[in-house]
C-alpha cells in the first residue's frame, strides 16, 4: 500500500514538474557542472576543482537545487483558476487539470511541506540567501502574477535564469577552498541571461490559445504572432554566434549551435501549427542546451 502511494505521489510530482526539467532544471544543472569542471573556462577563481569532486560530490547538489526549486514554482504556477483554466487548455495532463489533485492540496502542500524543505536545503547546502530569492521571484511570478504583466514576465524569467545559473555555479565549484565565479563567469551569465530574455517567448508559441483565454499579454500576443516568429528567426543564429565568439572558438566550432539555431529559425517560420510549434521549442531547449556545453570546447586548447 506505501509502494502504491509513493508511486502515484513521484507520478503527481513529475507530471507537476515534467515540461519545465528541460528548460530549466536540467540545462542550470549542466550549467553549473561544466562550468566548474572545464577547468580552462575561466569561470571561476581560484585553485582549480577535481573533476571527480564536481560530478560525484557536488553534481547532485546542484540538481537537486535545481528540482526542488522548479517544484516550488510549478506548485505556486499550476494552483490558480486561471491557470488550471489555461492548462485545461493547453497541457489538460497536468495534475490538477487532469483530477489528479486539487488547488487546495497543492496549496498545502506548498505551505507545509514544500517551502519548508527549500528553506532547509538552502541552509544545509550552504546558499541560504541564493535560494529565498529564488522563492521571493517564484512569488513574483506566481502571487504577484509577474506572469501576466507584459515584458515584465520576460524581464523576470531572464533573471532568475541568471540567479539559477550562478547559484549552480556556486554549488559546483569548490568554495571552501576560496573558490569563487570570476568577472568572465559573471559575463557568461549575463549573456544566456540575455539569450533567454530575447528567445524564450518560443515557447509561448504553442500556448497562444490557452494564454489568450487568461488575457496574458505574452510577446506573441502583445506584438503579433508574425513578429514574435521573425524575431525567435533573427536572435537564435546571432546567439550562437555571439555565445561561440565569448568562447573565442574555432570558426568549425561554430557549427553545432549554429546548426541547432537555423533550425529554430527555419521551423520558427515555416512549421507555424500548435503541434509543430511544441516541436520547434523542443528544439530550442536543445539548442539552449548546446550553449551550455560550448565550455567543452576548451578542453583542448
Amino acid at each position: 500500500m506505501l509502494a502504491v502511494s509513493a508511486a502515484k505521489l513521484l507520478q503527481v510530482v513529475w507530471l507537476f514538474v515534467e515540461s519545465d526539467l528541460i528548460t530549466f532544471a536540467i540545462p542550470n544543472t549542466v550549467f553549473g557542472i561544466l562550468g566548474a569542471a572545464m577547468t580552462k573556462s575561466g569561470l571561476v577563481d581560484g585553485p582549480p576543482p577535481l573533476l571527480s569532486d564536481v560530478l560525484l560530490k557536488r553534481g547532485l547538489a546542484v540538481f537537486l537545487f535545481n528540482f526542488y526549486s522548479l517544484l516550488l514554482f510549478d506548485l505556486g504556477n499550476q494552483r490558480s483558476s486561471l491557470s488550471v483554466s489555461e492548462d485545461r487548455v493547453n497541457k489538460p495532463w497536468r495534475p490538477i487539470p487532469s483530477g489528479r489533485v486539487t488547488s487546495q492540496q497543492a496549496r498545502r502542500a506548498v505551505l507545509l511541506v514544500v517551502s519548508p524543505a527549500a528553506l532547509c536545503l538552502n541552509h544545509v547546502l550552504g546558499i541560504w540567501k541564493e535560494g529565498l530569492l529564488v522563492q521571493v521571484l517564484s512569488w513574483y511570478y506566481n502571487e504577484l502574477h509577474g506572469s501576466d504583466e507584459p515584458l515584465f514576465r520576460e524581464a523576470l524569467i531572464a533573471f532568475s535564469y541568471g540567479v539559477g545559473n550562478s547559484t549552480s555555479l556556486l554549488l559546483a565549484i569548490d568554495r571552501p577552498r576560496g573558490n569563487t565565479i570570476s568577472r568572465r563567469g559573471h559575463s557568461w551569465i549575463a549573456i544566456i541571461s540575455a539569450v533567454i530574455l530575447t528567445t524564450m517567448h518560443v515557447q509561448d508559441l504553442k500556448d497562444q490559445e490557452g494564454d489568450r483565454l487568461r488575457s496574458r499579454k505574452t510577446i506573441p500576443l502583445l506584438f503579433g504572432e508574425r513578429f514574435a516568429r521573425r524575431a525567435i528567426a533573427v536572435m537564435v543564429p546571432f546567439w550562437s554566434c555571439v555565445c561561440a565568439s565569448f568562447w573565442r572558438l574555432a570558426w568549425q566550432d561554430y557549427c553545432l549551435p549554429l546548426a541547432l539555431g537555423l533550425i529554430v529559425a527555419w521551423r520558427v517560420m515555416v512549421k507555424q501549427t500548435p503541434r509543430e510549434d511544441a516541436t520547434t521549442w523542443r528544439l530550442w531547449c536543445l539548442w539552449h542546451s548546446s550553449l551550455y556545453a560550448l565550455p567543452l570546447l576548451t578542453w583542448g586548447d
